[in-house]
């Protein structure tokens, strides 16, 4: 009997020795803080001064562009083998921008590519069912159109992209994974770029940049720093799938040329004079054999420019280049890239006589050509 009192009577020694202990733990930051004088009190607040001149061009650009921007979820509509009943499945998310006061809004053509309805969300929260407008894949490219009704955002300002310079400022401002009007910023990292698009087609002249660019920017807008568009962010370069610094847009002067195409007609048929070229390999041409100008690569028979009598640039039997025609020139604009002579080409219209200055074994000659519609 005196062992188990002995031994109760220690348990509750040590019981209370640790309910004490616990206890003094509990307060030893308070009695600490008495004692020491401490405040237990949120500091005092730094002033900060103004925003740095940078910041607060950043900003407005952000508050001046944002409404412009919306939002796309695209579904694809589906019918079960079974029951034929058909149901709509949620297909993906993107973005996209103002073009007009009509309710037009640009896109990537990937983005709608394949759903049976769009949903457009403007950054009030209003929401609207778009209707599909037209689209060119070569360009990824893409037009919808909403019933917006007033107040309408203003749409953004156009810029420039052959005026670009690398190390320029760029935003882009899209809903990467659904996180809604983000802004990311950068700068332009590169000119000229290709790119293979979702179905395979290449998209060349794009602009590379590092401002971030994730799955759902697809379609935003990139601007410069004047808060002009500059071009329509398209894709990214990564391994992993999220940002890597390496981003890609459709440079706005492409999109000022096929997206009116686009309303209007609803597909990008340009004036085309039959022949065949290719960017990259005008440019490798360019720099290797000094040639300032557009590099005939083919002539499709039939068209405007074998009645005209181009002659295409073909390999020789030894291997050899053997140049044709080079295209310097349409009217009096001259021409000095593909781009440039698209450009030029979309200041006419099909059916007119353009005069085009040509090159040949180093000679210059003209023809009258009638444009012809493109593909």
């Amino acid at each position: 009997m005196s062992d188990n009192r002995t031994f109760l009577g220690r348990l509750f020694w040590i019981t209370l020795a640790a309910l004490l202990v616990a206890s003094v733990w509990q307060t030893l930051p308070t009695i600490r803080a008495t004692l020491l004088g401490w405040q237990a009190e949120p500091r005092v607040v730094t002033p900060r001064g103004d925003l740095a001149d940078d910041e607060q061009a950043t900003i407005a650009l952000f508050e001046n562009a944002k409404d412009s921007v919306v939002s796309i979820a695209t579904s694809a509509r589906v019918v079960d083998y079974w029951t034929r009943n058909a149901f709509e499945v949620p297909r993906g998310t993107g973005s996209g921008f103002l073009w007009d006061s009509l309710g037009h809004v640009v896109t990537n053509a990937h983005v709608v590519a394949g759903s049976s309805t769009a949903t457009v969300r403007l950054a009030d929260g209003r929401a609207y069912e778009a209707t599909l407008i037209g689209q060119s894949p070569a360009h990824d490219l893409a037009v919808l159109r909403i019933p917006v009704t007033p107040p309408r955002p203003d749409p953004l300002p156009i810029g420039e992209s052959g005026a670009l310079e690398v190390g320029q400022k760029a935003f882009a401002i899209g809903n990467p994974f659904g996180l809604d009007w983000s802004l990311t910023t950068g700068v332009v990292s590169a000119l000229g770029r290709e790119l293979r698009g979702d179905a395979g087609q290449l998209i060349d002249e794009l602009i590379q940049t590092d401002a971030a660019i994730n799955p759902g920017n697809s379609g935003g807008p990139l601007l410069d720093s004047a808060g002009r568009l500059i071009g329509v962010n398209t894709a990214i370069y990564s391994p992993s799938g999220g940002s890597a610094g390496v981003g890609f847009a459709v440079p706005v002067d492409a999109v000022n040329r096929v997206v009116p195409q686009l309303i209007a007609r609803g597909r990008y048929a340009p004036p085309s004079l039959g022949i065949r070229t290719d960017a990259a390999l005008n440019r490798a041409l360019g720099e290797r054999l000094g040639i300032a100008g557009v590099v005939v690569l083919g002539v499709e028979p039939g068209s405007a420019a074998e009645r005209a009598g181009l002659r295409p640039t073909r390999i020789g039997g030894r291997g050899e280049i053997v140049l044709g025609d080079t295209v310097v020139a349409i009217g009096e604009r001259q021409v000095t890239s593909v781009t440039e002579l698209a450009d030029a080409l979309e200041e006419h219209e099909v059916g007119e006589t353009v005069t085009l200055t040509l090159e040949r074994d180093g000679r210059r000659r003209t023809v009258d050509v009638v444009l012809q519609r493109g593909g």
